[in-house]
């Protein structure tokens, strides 16, 4: 549905997008991930036809988007973060306003009504947008993106200032989405790709440095190899039994404290499953485990280790017990094998050659 070949894009001696190329399908929901001007917003801006690229090819449904920008952007449903709406219109006049802009030819009154309750609009339809909640806003800037049925939809930061409840339903919402068109998600908040998209693409200083399956990265990120564990005994003795295990990796004594019991954040070397062993060699010292949490890792975890490791950000040595927020063993092998993994599908894409 979406093929993007060695895309390019220079501001003067900048360049925001350098050699990018990723393809992706009828039906997928796609999170588009990356810090602050890593070149996500100028891939989107070019993807929809608003700028024009240095070099390189887009295209959506086969259509070249600097042949027939017009074609492709009636193929495209666009939600920016702060969605272009009249508050002194109604939500239904709003939506037909956009009808009309898009040159729409499918029944108005069938579609607009279908739309509205695809978004949970139905209840709100004759009200004023001003008088409207920040959720129900957001819901009518969906609704004038699916105007026309278009095969795909970009969101972008589609939940920023919602309530819990409201980001719930608008992620809802972009499931039932993904059942019938292609979906790119651009947003901050890992958990939200995490929980919605069916692939995840990062982009660092313009170029594509990850680009996984959420269920590989979910299923390898919750192997239990990190604990919370509780432990009764002197913290000082139980953290020098912890820290002198060669199969443990890292260990900190966190601030939680249950009578004479603290908590230890324990992570094991890479593989081992440490639990039975931990077990009898702190009951040989008389030391009780009283409790134990299985961790795995989160998305922002593997998300800031790529972005260090692509923005070469030295790695400092450090002891057992002194993490001072640098990643893990784990983060570090998962992010590189990502890494890797992106690097070889990027070698095997075909050089783009510009026709004639």
């Amino acid at each position: 549905m979406i093929k993007i070949e060695h895309l390019v894009k220079n501001y003067g001696a900048t360049c925001a997008v350098d050699d990018i190329s990723f393809e992706i399908a009828q039906g997928e929901i796609v999170g588009l991930l990356g810090p602050n001007g890593a070149g996500k917003s100028t891939t989107m801006n070019i993807l929809t036809g608003y700028l024009s690229s240095t070099s390189g090819r887009v295209s959506v449904d086969g259509i070249n988007v600097l042949d027939d920008p017009l074609e492709v952007k009636r193929r495209i449903g666009y939600l920016p973060e702060q969605p272009p709406l009249y508050l002194d219109m109604t939500v239904e006049e709003y939506l037909i306003f956009v009808y009309n802009l898009k040159g729409c030819t499918l029944n108005r009154s069938k579609h607009l009504e279908e739309i509205a309750d695809v978004v949970k609009l139905t209840d709100v339809y004759h009200r004023l947008i001003r008088n409207l909640s920040k959720g129900y806003r957001q819901r009518v800037g969906i609704a004038g993106a699916l105007i026309g049925n278009p095969p795909v939809i970009i969101f972008d930061e589609p939940t920023v200032g919602l309530d819990p409840k409201q980001i719930i339903e608008i992620r809802n919402l972009i499931r039932t989405l993904g059942k019938d068109h292609t979906v790119i998600l651009s947003t901050h908040i890992l958990q939200e790709v995490q929980a919605v998209c069916d692939r995840i693409i990062i982009i660092n200083k313009g170029r594509v440095v990850a680009d996984e399956l959420t269920e590989n990265i979910n299923r390898v990120a919750s192997g239990n190899n990190r604990y919370h564990i509780k432990i009764c005994g002197p913290q000082r003795e139980v953290l020098s039994l912890l820290k002198n295990r060669s199969d443990v990796a890292y260990v900190e004594a966190l601030s939680a404290r249950d009578g004479d019991a603290y908590v230890y954040r324990v992570e094991s070397a890479r593989g081992l499953d440490i639990r039975k062993s931990l077990f009898f060699a702190l009951a040989e010292r008389g030391y009780a485990m009283i409790g134990l949490e299985a961790l795995g890792l989160s998305l922002e975890d593997i998300f800031i280790t790529v972005v260090d490791k692509t923005d070469g950000t030295p790695e400092k040595k450090q002891e057992k017990g002194n993490r001072k927020g640098r990643s893990s063993s784990v983060e570090k092998d998962l992010a590189q094998s990502i890494l890797d993994a992106t690097a070889e599908k990027q070698e095997n894409i075909a050089p783009y050659v510009e026709e004639d």
